[in-house]
């Protein structure tokens, strides 16, 4: 079983659900408490052990590679303060040389055109798909878990969850093959954006994806799709046909910060979650909330 060494995370969409924050600034670096969503993604990749962070841009988003470069006046000024302790956490979060590349999705024709813009630097192995939209919380990342998984039953595996029956319209659901199986669920396939009274479940599809490399030519070959974008369910649905799928059950809280009650939800959840001003925080908020 080939190891997953590379991840491919789309970031050229305009950010449409949060204007205007995204009106000038990439959705990915909106701020979740003190960091931007592309930094949770980067983190909880390299926590899954990926060493090729591949990035599909558009048009003005080059300050999310501003972002991983070295900030050379930055660093020099933190360093001649002796604020060490924020200098060393801006070295660790800065990728190794050669570990990033940046490919650039010149029209947006949906997400499995955004994951063909990566063929050439993925090449023939296993890899990860990580929405930035997507912050999974939990002491154990998201993708690591899905890695773990991987490991034991190989394949294709995206991440799921349950939903409330009356939303399976807002995502791609998966069609069970029997039972679970602790966290994995077998699949028979999937639909994009069913009809609640037509979905084969309520386990929705949520933004991370372990895929095999032949993906890509089904990606190449394929027409649009749902809003006439060419969706990667659809190729995901015809692989399927000669490869295993699970779905994978992860454990942790999702947030959807690339909708605003979502992103606001986020900082609320992880703002708790930080040691070092949770008390004062949640003081705030039963003050506010009265």
């Amino acid at each position: 079983m080939r190891p997953v060494r590379s991840v491919v995370v789309p970031v050229a969409g305009l950010g449409t659900r949060v204007l205007p924050a995204t009106k000038t600034i990439p959705k990915e670096l909106l701020t979740v408490v003190d960091r931007p969503l592309i930094d949770y993604v980067y983190e909880e990749a390299r926590e899954a052990g990926c060493e090729h962070f591949i990035f599909v841009t558009g048009r003005g988003k080059s300050a999310i590679e501003d972002y991983f470069d070295h900030a050379f006046e930055l660093e020099a000024t933190l360093e001649a303060k002796n604020k060490t302790a924020v200098l060393d956490d801006l070295v660790y979060r800065k990728p190794p040389a050669g570990a990033v590349s940046y490919t650039r999705q010149q029209a947006p024709l949906g997400l499995g055109h955004a994951v063909l813009c990566a063929r050439r630097l993925v090449g023939d192995e296993p890899f990860a798909v990580i929405l930035p939209d997507d912050v999974v919380q939990n002491e154990r990342g998201c993708l690591a878990q899905m890695i773990d998984a991987y490991n034991e039953v190989g394949g294709n595996l995206v991440a799921i969850e349950e939903v409330p029956q009356d939303r399976t319209n807002k995502y791609g659901v998966v069609a069970p093959e029997g039972p679970a199986d602790g966290r994995l669920v077998k699949m028979s396939g999937m639909v994009e954006k069913p009809d609640p009274a037509d979905a084969p479940s309520n386990l929705a599809i949520i933004g991370r994806y372990i895929l095999q490399s032949e993906i890509f030519p089904l990606l190449a070959d394929q027409g649009a799709g749902a809003g006439g974008e060419i969706q990667l369910t659809d190729s995901m649905a015809t692989l399927m046909k000669a490869q295993t799928f699970h779905g994978f059950r992860f454990e942790g809280a999702r947030h959807d910060c690339g909708d605003k009650l979502g992103w606001l939800k986020a900082n609320v959840a992880m703002g708790l979650a930080r040691e070092e001003f949770a008390a004062d925080f949640r003081a705030y908020l039963k003050d506010a909330i009265g």
